[in-house]
């Protein structure tokens, strides 16, 4: 399954909420530094979604806050 993901980060709280279209708005605490965002980003997922955090691939913006996740299930 793929996603498409806007970051928000250094937000106050941690929270995911889901647009109409099925992208997330996900506000991290974390700063964009040193790639702690994106690992506040896979563990919120991972959470979320009920898979490990092997499980998700940042498959594009990396460094940029919007990005495309895909989550592997064996569903």
């Amino acid at each position: 399954m793929r996603k498409k993901v806007k970051v928000k980060p250094n937000s106050k709280q941690q929270k995911i909420t889901e647009q109409r279209d099925g992208s997330l708005i996900v506000y991290l605490k974390s700063p964009p530094v040193d790639g702690k965002a994106n690992e506040e980003l896979i563990k919120l997922l991972a959470k979320k979604f009920g898979v490990a955090k092997s499980d998700i691939t940042i498959k594009s913006g990396l460094s940029s806050r919007q990005k495309l996740i895909e989550i592997d299930t064996l569903i």
